[in-house]
């Protein structure tokens, strides 16, 4: 399985102006008919959950447990439980055997799926955690439940008392003073399913179908997937895989899907020659072009630090300009996103070549300027600014130097309007 996090375009100096529910207890006897929930659980319960679910309860109880207390424990009935158990046994190696001669059978984990034990030190989980809120868009899915579920267990590591001179401050709360800010980030809690969907697809190189909302036409059509990686960028979720209509392999966007459906029966291969670090390898941003252009742009003085203390691209190079400004030279194969990253610089930045990509920001800043000087429906003029005036005195209010009326409104200097 692929699943990388793509690093953001670098944004410009404008631009950058739960804890998971307690694990079930053993009761010691189901509770009557009556009071059982029938078939499935409330809520989303898909069967990433359920393969964790049944795993954490039988790693609790490696003697095993009956199919009546199974299904108890999941609050489902014993019908529903054994159809519960044909579909999670396709991935999850379980037997059933006689706890003693006579007695009941038991459903118990085979010994190859006993979870391993992975020692982490408090620093490496402290590094961990710093990193969850990256999945923060992913919230409501049970893609987030899971890393939401790991990062609980960091948790306890991170807060245990260390130990020796060098144990640091007890209960420092780092964990929670090591944020990641992101910047507008997306909301999927309307694409949870979707997501879902596409994670399974990835995990277990099954073939997605949905139905897709191309960006280019507007059309939509019924497309399937052999989804390779999921790439999360600009905290956007975005999937790279073979569009097998079209025979070639793209990258798609998540909030387009709709309708997703994860097959269970057929399954694809990985191309042993994929990988998903080569396929963005020297393009800017998401989108993947042809053969490496060259782009250069100069930037003002004004942002020579901005632009120096960041890696823009591997292909960079950068020269000092005569005037104090900086000039940078890139090898990238599509231009749909730099040209956006040149307009967040606004007057600080000029592209020199390519002209297309010279022509395309010129003509974006003058449709924009154009915008500026149309009048705005509805917006209320400024008044008109009026020269300063002093207010007349009557001869009575001369003497004691006061106004016999108020300064008219709308006056004064230029100084004294409200900002």
């Amino acid at each position: 399985m692929c699943f990388g996090v793509r690093p953001a375009a670098p944004v410009s100096p404008q631009a950058s102006a739960s804890q998971s529910p307690p694990p079930p207890t053993l009761r010691p006897s189901a509770p009557p008919a009556s009071s059982r929930t029938r078939g499935r659980p409330k809520g989303s319960f898909s069967q990433h959950r359920r393969l964790d679910a049944l795993r954490s309860l039988l790693t609790r109880h490696p003697t095993g447990l009956t199919i009546y207390e199974l299904a108890a424990e999941l609050g489902v009935t014993t019908r529903s439980l054994r159809r519960y158990l044909g579909e999670v046994r396709r991935e999850l190696d379980l037997v059933s055997v006689r706890a003693k001669p006579g007695g009941a059978h038991v459903w118990k984990l085979a010994p190859g799926e006993q979870p391993r034990k992975v020692e982490v030190r408090r620093t490496q989980a402290y590094a961990l955690l710093a990193a969850r809120r990256l999945f923060e868009p992913m919230r409501g899915s049970t893609l987030y439940e899971e890393i939401d579920m790991a990062a609980q267990k960091l948790l306890g590591v991170a807060r245990r008392p260390g130990r020796g001179p060098n144990a640091g401050v007890a209960d420092a709360g780092l964990e929670e003073r090591f944020l990641y800010l992101p910047f507008a980030p997306k909301d999927y809690a309307a694409h949870t399913e979707a997501l879902d969907d596409l994670f399974q697809a990835v995990a277990d190189l099954r073939p997605l179908t949905c139905k897709y909302h191309a960006a280019k036409d507007g059309k939509e059509e019924r497309i399937t997937i052999h989804p390779y990686a999921m790439v999360l960028y600009k905290d956007a979720i975005y999937c790279v895989g073979l569009h097998v209509q079209k025979g070639d392999i793209r990258t798609f966007l998540l909030d387009r899907m709709r309708d997703t459906e994860c097959s269970t029966q057929g399954r694809f291969a990985l191309p042993p020659d994929f990988s998903i670090d080569q396929y963005y390898e020297g393009q800017f941003g998401i989108f993947r072009g042809g053969e490496p252009r060259r782009v250069v742009v100069d930037f003002d003085a004004r942002v020579v630090e901005f632009v120096k203390t960041r890696k823009i691209h591997p292909s960079q190079r950068l020269d000092d300009r005569p005037d104090g400004g900086v000039r940078l030279t890139i090898e990238i194969g599509d231009l749909t996103e730099v040209g956006t990253w040149v307009l967040g610089f606004g007057e600080t930045a000029q592209v020199i070549e390519p002209p297309e990509l010279r022509e395309r920001v010129r003509g974006e800043l003058a449709r924009a300027l154009a915008r500026y000087d149309e009048s705005v429906p509805g917006a209320a003029s400024e008044p008109a600014l009026q020269p300063a005036t002093r207010p007349r005195r009557s001869s009575a209010g001369a003497a004691k130097g006061r106004p016999t009326a108020p300064a008219p409104r709308g006056g004064g200097s230029r100084s004294g309007r409200s900002k």
